[in-house]
């Protein structure tokens, strides 16, 4: 078995933003193998503890482990941070000085061939962040109409050729069956995009096992309100941190966060405000934080990621 790793992205930013030295109670809301939550720790003073969230079981399993030595400090919760609130209620607590939301998928997941993330390596297809999930990327792709495909690889992989993928794909599940595997998949897909086109850069497939895993566990579905919801959860001078792989994940963030630092509904030509609303943060980084050329040198999947980050009023 592969050992659970995943190199957590632009360490020292993120602990610059979250300031976890002020104390109290952290929320790494995707705690994967718990390298975020290992620097955060380091620097919680005593009394104060972080809650670690993952859907994955081998997550929590690792970061478990990982995490021993910071004893009651750190607290595993096996979740969805959806559901943050809800799992934070269940611990008798009610507010929050620090969340931090990573979005990138574990370099784990994405290096244990069985898991079927990867295009690079033969794996039944699945994708699930959940292995205990009943719906995974091979119900999508061989259950989809070439309609529900093209939209999910044209919107979440922002793929060009959407259409001609979805089409070569239930081409072959109707003419030959089943499309099992990931090797095969990936096949399928590079045939479908122009050879001008597949040239340089990427591998072809990368675009349609992006939005292939974002369908399978429902990334960008109810995301917003999960921004919305650790938002509530802040208290005041509490910070949220949240680092973002693709353009749509940003953008929810971002217009998120704008939305709280201002949430005035009035007419932008009126004298004065009558809606009543007011900020409730101030946004940290009014440009996205990126990862610096050592880093990306050491972790080239660093490359599409973006870090912004909001503290409550």
């Amino acid at each position: 078995m592969i050992e659970f790793r995943h190199t957590p992205i632009m360490v020292e930013q993120v602990l610059s933003l979250l300031e976890p030295q002020r104390g109290g109670v952290f929320v790494d809301g995707t705690l994967g193998g718990g390298g975020h939550a290992q620097a955060v720790l380091s620097l919680l003073p005593t009394g104060a503890k972080l809650y670690g969230i993952d859907r994955d079981a081998a997550a929590i399993a690792a970061a478990t482990e990982r995490l021993k030595p910071f004893g009651m400090r750190f607290i595993p919760i096996r979740g969805n941070f959806h559901r943050m609130a809800e799992l934070l209620r269940e611990q008798g607590e009610t507010g929050a000085d620090g969340i931090l939301l990573d979005l990138g998928v574990s370099s784990h997941q994405l290096d244990t061939p069985e898991r079927g993330f990867s295009y690079h390596d033969d794996a039944p297809l699945d994708m699930r962040m959940d292995a205990s999930a009943p719906f995974s990327a091979y119900d999508v792709v061989n259950g989809y109409s070439a309609d529900d495909l093209c939209r999910i690889i044209r919107d979440y992989g922002e793929e060009r050729y959407a259409s001609r993928v979805a089409r070569a794909i239930v081409r072959v599940r109707e003419t030959q069956g089943p499309i099992a595997g990931t090797v095969r998949l990936a096949e399928i897909v590079k045939s479908a995009i122009p050879a001008a086109n597949r040239r340089e850069g990427p591998h072809p497939a990368r675009r349609t096992f992006q939005a292939l895993r974002i369908e399978v566990n429902g990334e960008l579905e109810g995301l917003e309100a999960a921004i919305e919801s650790a938002h509530n959860l802040l208290r005041s001078g509490g910070r949220m941190a949240v680092i973002t792989f693709h353009s749509l994940e940003d953008r929810i963030v971002k217009q998120a966060f704008k939305r709280f630092e201002n949430p005035c509904t009035c007419d932008p030509r009126a004298p004065i405000c009558t809606c009543g609303r007011r900020p409730t943060v101030r946004i940290l980084t009014k440009k996205p934080i990126e990862a610096g050329e050592a880093e990306l040198n050491e972790n080239p999947r660093a490359r599409s990621a973006k870090l912004r980050a909001i503290e409550k009023l």
